[in-house]
């Protein structure tokens, strides 16, 4: 019994350093050695297409990742092209639980949405330049910032005096209350497989090369 007791120990052991080995930046893999993956430039430079086309393709990419707050379309004044842009909601990561959301792309992203509370929001800007279009992609991570840990074992009516008094109102709300969000920089991985899919797509309506860089 204690020889598997040791086993399984070392297993965890072994898997916990892998987690917290560097992560590649563009599909999301921790420890070991990530598979070759073309890197899309971010901003994308993508060759003068029908500006609806490219814009409907933008918003959909982003749909399926986050639920969109704002977007100011492309639009000809005059001469020249103004700027789009799309605006998303903070979104909670998705756990390793959930699957069939996009939010979290697999691997330590996952994980690490499944351990600890974060979420992200994106920012999608189509920049008119000569020749075409710039689409710069841009996902902000925050880890959320609680009062105390969720399952401490002090009671919540102890007073503490070693941080920032906090005056709530009383409500239902049960568990830590939340302070704020702590930005932990971007999400390198979920910006390439945004842009990967935006090129996918203009592909396969033909607007572009046929150049696969999905990530799988």
């Amino acid at each position: 019994m204690r020889c598997a007791l040791a086993r399984f120990a070392g297993w965890l052991g072994l898997h916990a350093a892998a987690g917290c080995a560097p992560v590649a930046q563009y599909d999301g893999w921790a420890g070991g050695n990530p598979p070759a993956a073309p890197v899309v430039e971010n901003p994308l430079f993508i060759p003068a297409v029908d500006r609806e086309l490219l814009w409907n393709q933008l918003v959909d990419t982003t749909d399926d990742h986050f639920r969109i707050e704002h977007e100011q379309r492309i639009q000809q004044i005059g001469n020249e092209l103004t700027e789009g842009r799309i605006d998303t909601f903070p979104t909670v990561g998705s756990t390793m639980l959930e699957p069939w959301r996009r939010d979290s792309t697999p691997g330590y992203e996952k994980l690490h949405a499944t351990l600890q509370t974060t979420r992200r929001r994106a920012e999608l800007r189509a920049t008119p330049t000569a020749g075409g279009y710039l689409v710069h992609v841009m996902v902000v991570k925050e880890l959320e910032d609680l009062q105390r840990p969720e399952h401490a074992t002090a009671g919540r009516a102890t007073p503490r005096h070693d941080g920032t008094l906090v005056d709530r109102p009383m409500s239902r709300h049960f568990g830590p209350p939340t302070l704020g969000w702590i930005p932990l920089g971007r999400d390198t991985s979920l910006e390439q497989r945004m842009l990967a899919e935006v090129r996918d797509r203009l592909s396969e309506c033909g607007a572009l090369p046929a150049v696969s860089t999905t990530p799988p």
